[in-house]
């Protein structure tokens, strides 16, 4: 009979080291993603286009194009609700925007594998706390990495107001209308807010909006001396399927390290008398 002392000496000696491996050679896949090659471009990085919003009753179109984690080029049809004309604003051929989720979410993917290959190939881990230790911190990062996609950053309407992505079109936005771009799981979605201004007297119960991922019709907030309240909005999102790719491969290794962690406590009694 295999004694267990024998059995957990195994697992730090070839499971561990077998679970180290296919994890990295996942989160490679994982990063690749990010920074999919142009073909036949060498060093450049692909581009992709996405149509957000294509029925005839949407009131927003728009053709993003996607590089990485940059919006190089984006294309916005909005129909104005009083007057059904139709409004076209673009990027201006020297702007792009950086979505400063999906930078994250490859940063932590990055940071991850760094501590993964931090040791030799054939380091032997000495004890489970050791190896406790580095999965918890590989899950920590895979966590962030996927919380940044799954959670939008909040922003109040002024912060939007002033954003630089206002600043990105050509014609110009006018003042009635702010956009927003981000990523919502494995969605890249685009938020169309038209305003208009309250007059004078008719601020009496002007109440500022919170921060928030999506403000609602309704929503008033200041800027620059003037107020103003959300008239309409108009939200069209399209999937990214390389991002849906990428939260797959975090969920499939995050499960890897739990259930690491899950046979070393079964052995916890060897090495909780270990010196660590």
């Amino acid at each position: 009979m295999v004694k267990p002392e024998e059995e957990f000496n195994w697992l730090l000696k070839e499971e561990v080291p077998a679970v180290l491996k296919q994890l990295q050679d996942i989160l490679k896949e994982a990063s690749r993603r990010f920074s999919m090659p142009s073909p036949g471009l060498e060093g450049q990085l692909k581009q992709e286009n996405f149509i957000l919003g294509s029925s005839t009753m949407d009131q927003v179109k728009g053709v993003l194009t996607l590089q990485g984690e940059a919006l190089t080029q984006a294309d916005i049809n909005i129909k104005v609700a009083k007057s059904s004309q139709v409004m076209h604003f673009a990027f201006r051929d020297d702007k792009q925007w950086k979505l400063q989720q999906i930078q994250d979410a490859r940063n932590h993917v990055n940071q991850a594998l760094q501590l993964l290959s931090s040791r030799d190939e054939s380091y032997h881990f000495k004890t489970g706390a050791e190896v406790n230790k580095l999965m918890d911190a590989v899950m920590l990062q895979l966590s962030r990495a996927r919380n940044r996609l799954t959670t939008p950053a909040s922003m109040t309407l002024p912060e939007l107001a002033a954003s630089g992505l206002m600043k990105m079109f050509t014609p110009p936005m006018p003042g009635d209308v702010m956009v927003n771009f981000y990523i919502n799981l494995s969605k890249l979605c685009l938020t169309v807010y038209q305003l208009h201004v309250l007059q004078p007297n008719t601020t009496k119960n002007f109440k500022s909006a919170g921060s928030s991922v999506l403000h609602n019709p309704g929503a008033m907030f200041e800027y620059s001396n003037t107020k103003f309240e959300v008239s309409h909005v108009h939200k069209v999102e399209c999937v990214v399927p390389w991002l849906n790719d990428t939260l797959v491969f975090f969920t499939i290794s995050l499960q890897l390290c739990q259930q690491l962690k899950d046979k070393i406590s079964v052995f916890s009694s060897f090495w909780n008398y270990r010196p660590f």
